[in-house]
């Protein structure tokens, strides 16, 4: 998996505010993507056996799920709702967000850990919402792990009482094996990306709360297939909720909001 997706930072996650240069925090921890003498995040220990490559696997699965659990803690101790955005490159995470955050203004406050490879293009696009964002930039990493966000919330002021939205690598394998501490795990998916997606991707579907069918304007545009994609998700896990909408119009959101305003309210 790794020698195809090039997770192999070497330098580790520079943790950025966007727009401010001379705010950095480098994460180099060993168990993150990349770090030292792992190169690359579980198969890399440069030995073929196998049982070799599944404990090194263990071992940073291991160390970056306490990690994780530290982070969970933090969250549920201070009443904030940590969502963990997932999905291929150009599935709409950003518009997503851009359309979601104004609507829950009103529900409690909102913060954002933006993450990519490079560029804060993204964090800047949510900082125009007057919200509170930093970047991650992962290099060649090809996810975030549980230490990027420990590091980036630790240099924000989230505020009890919360929504923490985490918008991952766009990757549909790696991100799904990393726990970040996050309540909840949201797939999206578009309508350009075929209906089959969840049968290729089975472990970001069974690993995910909840699943968004994004763009769904440009349906009568492109041969997808709804129910089959759902069904096909289903059949992965029965557990996902199932949202319909286009992020770029505000359709199908009335059902998303409410959902995640009673999760909100709940918390």
């Amino acid at each position: 998996m790794c020698d195809s997706c090039g997770c192999s930072s070497e330098n580790g996650a520079v943790i950025s505010k966007p727009g401010d240069d001379s705010f950095h925090i480098h994460v180099d921890d060993g168990v993150s993507a990349g770090r030292g003498d792992r190169h690359d995040h579980h198969h890399h220990s440069h030995a073929h056996e196998h049982g070799r490559r599944v404990d090194v696997e263990q071992d940073v699965l291991f160390k970056n799920n306490l990690i994780a659990e530290r982070n969970r803690g933090y969250f549920e101790a201070r009443d904030i709702v940590a969502l963990n955005f997932l999905s291929s490159p150009g599935s709409g995470k950003t518009t997503l967000l851009e359309k979601t955050i104004p609507l829950l203004r009103s529900v409690c406050p909102v913060s954002v850990i933006e993450g990519d490879q490079q560029t804060t293009n993204d964090a800047r696009r949510i900082q125009a919402l007057d919200v509170p964002v930093l970047q991650v930039n992962t290099g060649t990493g090809c996810h975030l792990d549980a230490q990027m966000i420990n590091s980036a919330v630790r240099a924000m002021d989230i505020p009890s009482g919360s929504l923490l939205c985490i918008e991952n690598v766009g990757n549909l394998v790696c991100p799904a094996m990393f726990d970040l501490g996050e309540a909840l795990k949201v797939v999206v998916i578009s309508v350009t990306e075929g209906d089959d997606k969840p049968l290729k991707y089975p472990t970001m579907f069974h690993e995910s709360d909840v699943c968004i069918l994004n763009k769904t304007d440009l349906l009568p545009y492109v041969p997808f297939d709804v129910s089959a994609c759902r069904e096909n998700a289903m059949k992965v896990n029965h557990h996902l909720e199932w949202f319909e909408l286009s992020a770029s119009t505000g359709e199908g959101f009335d059902s998303w909001i409410a959902w995640l305003t009673s999760k909100l309210s709940r918390a």
